[in-house]
């Protein structure tokens, strides 16, 4: 979807469609995810290397580096990943809200759990296994709730 609620097809320059968004919305949803995936975890990446070189507990600069990550994911993933839902940007946020705090609860567990056992000299790694775990809940759960289309309202609802 394009910044101004048109879909990445919609995008028109004149009598011929934008070449970028006409090409991204030829490529497959799952894999325009994992690009801006790829791009939030490089944001991950960068904030947490930042913070930790100022001393920060590994632990602490995470909580940061997701909170950093998670708005730049949420607006591009908006733009190039999901469909319109039909309902409104405060609701839908809302809802996105929802899954990433599931998902990014589990990245941050399981991040945890390996630098405190197994990744202590490695923390990096953690951060990378822990965001495929939380990916995988992360794309179910912004396709299957957050950006789900809205369901037409029947007579009844009215």
């Amino acid at each position: 979807m394009a910044a101004d609620g048109m879909s990445l097809g919609e995008i028109e320059c004149g009598d011929r469609r934008a070449p970028l968004p006409w090409l991204l919305g030829r490529v497959p949803r799952p894999l325009r995810f994992l690009f801006v995936g790829s791009l939030g975890l490089s944001v991950d990446l960068g904030v947490f290397a930042l913070l930790t070189s100022y001393g920060l507990h590994p632990l602490v600069a995470r909580a940061g580096s997701l909170a950093v990550a998670t708005i730049v994911t949420w607006r591009l993933n908006r733009v190039f990943t999901f469909d319109r839902s039909g309902r409104h940007q405060g609701a839908e946020a809302m809802r996105y809200a929802v899954v990433v705090v599931a998902a990014q609860a589990t990245s941050y567990v399981v991040f945890a759990a390996l630098v405190l056992s197994v990744a202590m000299r490695l923390p990096q790694a953690a951060v990378i296994i822990g965001a495929a775990v939380g990916a995988f809940i992360s794309y179910n759960g912004h396709r299957l709730f957050a950006f789900a289309p809205r369901a037409p309202s029947s007579p009844t609802d009215r």
